[in-house]
């Protein structure tokens, strides 16, 4: 599919980038070279690498951030930044599957790591612009709203702080009823972060980005401390190593690809013409529509997101920003769209993160990872949770989050399905056979292409510069698809994500798509 001009569909920029990333100033690192040795070696520059950092930090700790690429720039640097325990119609799905205690800890989780947040933007002084606001999960239809009332009993069941409500403050959204839980918050994720991040080098944390650590670690069987290996030939030596990489960065034999399935899902900042009452919506269905306010330079913008797909699933991708351009066209009307963008988010079997030993054969390994869209509290709560268990080796969330559990209800269910999908689209996308000439490509289009007379990926950049790439995914070999609105080629397996040019833009996989090159007789 040909990429989005701004001429052909009203106000939609033409290329991705996230409000945050483009609103706070960051400062840059070096790679890791030649061999470093701390206590504790945190691999992933998010929100829950980052506060990690910081916490072990604060403990004297000699710690280490390793970051694959630039800070910030994965999932944590394009979320909406909404800081609640209201995550979805997920309570009435704890309650049946894991049992009131468990419901009732991961809502006081949750909640835990937004009230640390507060505390630590207080204490520390961080202008991120964070503000108190009432949460509401709504429904505007009947399927919807079956769910919702389901949800609504979990909530009395459970004993959590919840309050039913008929209307909304935003009018135009629902006139079903939703759920309104009181005192969550939203911040600017990136100004909050880099708050932490000085103040964690300041405490004498050494950081390093453009460092891809690969999957091999090697333990001594004398102390039984750590080496890690970046792909550049740089070594961590550390007594505990902290995958909070979005996707571990090493298995350990924990099979995670086939536990985690990951979404893409999409936000656009609209400057909107009526004006937005408060408050953070979140609808309780199958098509996703979230909601909440922000500021750009000192003018009002509401965050419109939505349109959650597997990754490398679904209609081109560019539609899923159509899609919510023509919802907040409705609902608020727009005067202006200054930024666009995506994210990939990763969840578990049962929709619990995995947060602890990677394996209960190694202890000091540990990783946080499946946060489900709710980073912002999960990725929080992570580092508690790390902190708590390279200070004390206990933490008492432990037993609901550690990675190792297996739910049979509904773990065994989703575990089928996922995998059934991954062995479907592993075939499909090798039967596929593309009939359409790499040269055909128009400036700014993408699509699957035919080199050599075999499936490969071509993309025509505005300046008429052709790339080409082999879509098999290096990770496992499924076939990647291309992804009209974020130019990319995404695998539908696993989520791994390659750039045009087939640099890696999220893993697992490691290494970037080979690049192919068009011989003159096919041009």
């Amino acid at each position: 599919m040909k990429n989005i001009d701004p001429a052909d569909t009203s106000q939609l920029p033409q290329l991705p980038e996230s409000l945050w990333r483009a609103t706070a100033e960051l400062p840059s690192f070096s790679s890791l070279k030649g061999t470093i040795k701390v206590d504790v070696a945190v691999v992933g520059g998010g929100i829950a690498g980052i506060t990690s950092a910081y916490l072990l930090s604060k403990q004297g700790l000699k710690v280490a951030l390793l970051e694959a690429g630039l800070l910030l720039d994965g999932t944590t640097g394009h979320t909406t930044a909404k800081i609640t325990a209201q995550h979805g119609v997920i309570y009435d799905k704890l309650l049946q599957h894991l049992g009131k205690e468990a419901a009732k800890q991961y809502f006081d989780a949750n909640d835990e790591a937004l009230k640390w947040i507060q505390s630590t933007v207080a204490s520390l002084g961080i202008e991120c612009g964070l503000k108190t606001e009432d949460a509401y999960l709504y429904a505007d239809n009947d399927a919807d709203f079956q769910l919702l009332q389901k949800e609504w009993k979990a909530y009395q069941g459970i004993g959590l702080p919840g309050q039913w409500v008929e209307k909304l403050p935003l009018q135009g959204l629902s006139e079903l009823g939703a759920i309104k839980l009181p005192g969550q918050a939203r911040f600017h994720p990136l100004q909050y972060l880099k708050g932490l991040l000085n103040e964690a080098i300041r405490l004498g944390l050494d950081v390093y980005e453009n460092t891809v650590i690969t999957e091999k670690v090697e333990e001594s069987k004398q102390d039984g401390r750590l080496k890690l290996h970046s792909a550049a030939g740089g070594t961590v030596s550390c007594s505990w190593a902290v995958s909070a990489s979005h996707f571990p960065f090493t298995d350990g034999g924990g099979l995670f690809f086939s536990r985690l399935h990951p979404q893409r899902s999409y936000v656009l900042a609209v400057e909107p013409e009526k004006p937005f009452p408060g408050g953070m919506y979140l609808s309780a269905g199958q098509t996703v529509r979230s909601l909440r306010a922000a500021e750009l330079d000192g003018r009002p913008v509401v965050l419109v997101g939505g349109e959650n797909h597997k990754t490398g699933e679904g209609v081109p991708m560019i539609q899923h920003y159509e899609a919510l351009e023509q919802f907040a066209d409705s609902l608020l009307g727009a005067k202006n769209i200054p930024y666009r963008w995506s994210a990939q988010d990763l969840t578990t079997l049962d929709d619990v993160p995995y947060i602890g030993p990677i394996t209960g054969k190694h202890p000091n390994m540990l990783i946080a990872t499946g946060f489900n869209k709710w980073g912002m509290t999960s990725g929080t709560l992570s580092a508690l949770v790390v902190n708590d268990l390279v200070k004390t080796g206990q933490s008492k969330h432990l037993e609901l989050f550690k990675p190792s559990r297996f739910n049979a209800d509904p773990s065994i269910k989703m575990f089928v399905k996922e995998n059934l999908r991954v062995a479907g689209q592993l075939i499909s996308g090798k039967l596929e056979s593309p009939m359409r000439p790499a040269d055909s490509l128009e400036l700014g289009e993408g699509a699957v292409v035919k080199v050599a007379g075999k499936r490969a990926g071509g993309y025509r950049d505005p300046q008429g510069k052709l790339y080409l790439v082999d879509t098999t995914c290096t990770h496992m070999g499924c076939e990647c698809q291309w992804n009209s609105g974020d130019l990319s080629w995404d695998c539908p397996c696993h989520g791994s994500r390659f750039g045009y040019d087939g640099a890696v833009l999220e893993g697992p996989a490691q290494k970037p798509l080979k690049g192919l090159v068009l011989e003159s007789k096919e041009s």
